[in-house]
């Protein structure tokens, strides 16, 4: 059983005043507890209507972004497992796989924006005349950024409202024009930009990206289970850096695990939308700013993306007309 906590006030006090009992406060007594009590009462009247208020007003209602027909998040939990390279190639590969078809990415990782230099954009976005920015597009996607806003070797050090306030401004201060995906590359975790994200516009789907090791995939149950939280659906996950395939030999090697991707979703009652190798061309194509989905669209690795895609579109509710 604990100590009560007046003894344990009393101790402490006594602490203060060098082992000695602690003075009597000339204001204290029956007079003065009485005034301190109708205080009390006072400031807790006070809180109980603050915080009714606060409640009354519950989570911030979802706006849709004008133009934005879908939006499709991919988050990791994770970082370091290739999130950003398949959010460009899924964007790029939803766009490959209809023409007619328009695509947006978001980069919304404030602090590590990777979006302009996969996608070979430097610049900052030019204003409208009502005071919105235009994003910047190459190979038809329309890409908007932290990274076009600040230098590219500037760090970012700001706290979490900050953070959210540039999410925001990033997501309802940017004319996306008429978009029929927009595809949001979100920053590792489950923290204040995911919270914002999904609080604030309707998400139509979620994709969780991991490797097979079990490492990721403590962080990738996760980010599932914070979509399910905020009543998010999730339309699947998708199995990165699955087997690394010998260029000389062609032996296959599991480098990550093999299945730990496939196992989760099992466990979670989800999807797998695909598997997609290891190779050397998908981390060289994304740095120098020309993806595998554009630059080698008959290579395996990007045949694995356009297949991703489709199977995103196809796990997508039929838009609003």
């Amino acid at each position: 059983m604990g100590v009560p906590a007046w003894r344990w006030a009393l101790s402490a006090a006594r602490l203060r005043n060098g082992g000695r009992a602690p003075r009597r406060d000339p204001g204290c007594g029956p007079a003065a507890s009485f005034a301190g009590s109708a205080s009390s009462s006072s400031r807790d009247e006070s809180l109980r209507d603050k915080r009714t208020q606060i409640l009354s007003r519950g989570l911030p209602k979802q706006k849709p972004i004008e133009g934005v027909k879908q939006v499709v998040v991919l988050a990791s939990g994770k970082g370091g497992v290739g999130k950003s390279t398949t959010a460009v190639n899924i964007a790029l590969a939803l766009a490959a796989n209809d023409s007619t078809k328009e695509v947006g990415l978001l980069d919304a990782d404030i602090y590590g924006p990777s979006i302009p230099k996969m996608m070979n954009l430097k610049g900052n976005p030019e204003l409208t005349p009502k005071n919105l920015m235009r994003p910047l597009k190459n190979y038809g996607i329309a890409c908007m950024s932290m990274g076009f806003l600040i230098e590219e070797t500037a760090p970012v050090v700001w706290r979490g409202l900050m953070v959210m306030s540039a999410v925001e401004k990033l997501l309802r201060q940017v004319d996306w024009g008429q978009l029929d995906y927009l595809v949001i590359d979100m920053p590792p975790g489950t923290g204040d930009v995911q919270l914002s994200v999904s609080q604030n516009i309707p998400i139509t789907g979620a994709v969780i990206i991991s490797t097979p090791q079990d490492v990721a995939l403590l962080d990738a149950r996760k980010g599932a289970e914070m979509f399910r939280k905020v009543h998010v659906p999730v339309l699947g996950l998708i199995q990165n850096m699955s087997v690394f395939q010998c260029p000389k030999c062609k032996h296959e090697t599991h480098i990550f695990g093999a299945d730990g991707v496939r196992d989760l979703a099992e466990t979670l009652g989800l999807d797998i939308l695909g598997d997609i190798p290891l190779h050397v061309n998908i981390r060289e194509t994304c740095d120098s700013g020309q993806p595998v989905v554009i630059s080698q669209p008959q290579s395996d690795a990007a045949k694995a993306y356009l297949k991703i895609a489709k199977e995103i579109v196809r796990r997508l509710p039929v838009p609003p007309a």
